[in-house]
């Protein structure tokens, strides 16, 4: 069995379609087809089933999975061995991210790990939801609250805190704000109900304010807001530095605490590489959240 085949097979496990495996692989369509159907052949078995929804996999190609996952370990762990640059990292890497931290943490962490690892390629994908390791979407992902089930591994990176914030420039010319109570006053910003991918971005019912007059399912626009004078909202402590203008609101009242984990697929736990990238990216994640957050008190 060709270890090429069994990549391109991978792919359109996770992938769920030719298309979709061709990209990631940088092949046509048609050809991931024609690999798919000489693994086939080769093992005697259909490995998919065709729907209008995609490719599925067959109750073989469900057996085969694990056996590939696991010689994809094996290759990757031989690729670290030859590859590694006197002890640098190299290769692509993929992070999941929310749009806080990928907007206000990840480009000053990454900058760092890159520029100590030349030879290293960081994509951070930076989407408001939850990422799919099982289909390597990423390589690792960084959520706001543990997962409590899947094959993963999971580690703690930081806590960080929240506040409520306004601009100087809405402040002075709007009610004042002396408690909770003053907040159904003024036009609240936060996310978009509906569109809360998880329970810990729930802010809104901390507020206890009644209406919300702008929404975004995205962090760093909420922030943006903010900024703008458009009202009041909770912010990112780490984010107030990157909007002058915006200062804390209610400070004794409303602080919020959340923490930041690392999620991996279980099987990387053997992978020296993404090991040491994790703890790379862990240490800066945490010295970058404690620099900002102490900046944020002197704004």
């Amino acid at each position: 069995m060709d270890w090429d085949d069994l990549r391109i097979f991978l792919a359109v496990a996770r992938a769920e379609s030719l298309s979709g495996a061709g990209r990631r692989l940088k092949l046509d369509a048609a050809t991931v087809g024609r690999r798919i159907a000489r693994l086939e052949e080769g093992v005697g078995a259909k490995l998919f089933v065709k729907s209008p929804q995609g490719y599925a996999l067959s109750e073989s190609g469900d057996r085969l999975l694990p056996h590939a996952e696991a010689a994809e370990q094996v290759f990757a762990g031989a690729d670290e061995e030859l590859s590694g640059i006197a002890g640098q990292l190299t290769g692509q890497l993929r992070i999941g991210a929310p749009d806080g931290c990928a907007n206000y943490l990840l480009p000053q962490v990454c900058a760092k790990i890159a520029e100590d690892n030349p030879g290293l390629e960081i994509q951070v994908v930076a989407l408001p939801r939850v990422f799919n390791l099982s289909k390597r979407e990423a390589d690792m992902a960084i959520a706001v609250s543990r997962p409590t089930a899947g094959r993963l591994t999971v580690q703690k990176l930081s806590d960080y805190h929240l506040s409520l914030a306004a601009h100087r420039d809405y402040l002075a010319k709007a009610p004042p704000i002396t408690c909770k109570e003053d907040l159904r006053h003024h036009r609240m910003i936060g996310y978009i109900p509906d569109m809360i991918f998880d329970k810990e971005l729930d802010y809104f019912a901390e507020t206890e304010a009644e209406v919300m007059g702008l929404a975004s399912n995205s962090a760093a626009v909420q922030t943006r807001m903010i900024e703008a004078g458009a009202g009041v909202g909770i912010v990112h402590d780490f984010a107030i530095p990157f909007a002058p203008g915006v200062q804390r609101v209610l400070g004794d009242e409303i602080r919020l605490n959340r923490a930041f984990w690392l999620i991996r697929h279980a099987d990387d736990r053997r992978s020296e590489r993404l090991t040491r990238f994790a703890e790379a990216l862990g240490q800066g994640l945490r010295d970058e959240v404690a620099r900002l957050e102490h900046a944020a008190v002197e704004t």
